[in-house]
């Protein structure tokens, strides 16, 4: 590959959350949460040979009434997306629901769809060569197909933790993050 090469990264907020939460309580030594970099992500996913045009981060926010210190930590992160370079923050819904037990929980509605679509919408106006999807959620196999189906190459950066073997056989590529987890960090803060 070529710096001459486009890509564009897809971060499944709340799956990288999941997997950096369960890799964090089995390493303890590595940093805060809070100190992980996307910048640091897009730099090593794109090998210094390619172009990265842009890193959309997907998620939602949480209930500030159910949890206020959660809420702001979030509201922190988010501001550090925000912050970084080339890097845009969608947000979904967020809904309450209560299952059968009659407890309440809150799911993310909206967020897989709008990736999806972010997808499909920029690989059809060749915004980019290569598309790479940070989850381990295997609902993106579909729009996979469909942005190959245009000309783009799609891999797959995924954790242990998450992994989907169906995105893995699809994808062109497959890079497995937990190797690289400490070069993902900002140490200095």
């Amino acid at each position: 590959m070529t710096n001459s090469e486009r890509v564009m990264i897809f971060v499944d907020g709340s799956n990288l959350y999941f997997s950096l939460k369960k890799i964090k309580a089995s390493k303890p030594e590595l940093p805060s949460l809070m100190q992980f970099s996307l910048k640091r992500l897009g730099e090593k996913l794109c090998d210094n040979d390619r172009k990265l045009i842009r890193t959309y981060y997907y998620n939602a926010a949480l209930d500030m009434s159910k949890d206020k210190e959660a809420y702001q930590s979030q509201q922190k992160w988010f501001a550090k997306v925000q912050a970084t370079p080339d890097t845009e923050l969608v947000l979904a819904k967020r809904h309450r629901r209560v299952d059968k037990d009659g407890r309440v929980y809150y799911s993310i509605k909206g967020d897989d769809i709008h990736l999806a679509i972010d997808m499909l919408k920029y690989a059809f106006n060749n915004a980019y060569d290569t598309a790479i999807l940070v989850t381990g959620d295997g609902d993106f196999y579909p729009a996979i197909r469909a942005v190959k189906e245009y000309g783009k190459r799609v891999e797959h950066a995924y954790f242990k933790s998450g992994h989907s073997s169906l995105l893995s056989q699809e994808c062109d590529r497959n890079t497995l993050l937990d190797p690289l987890i400490e070069d993902l960090f900002d140490y200095a803060k």
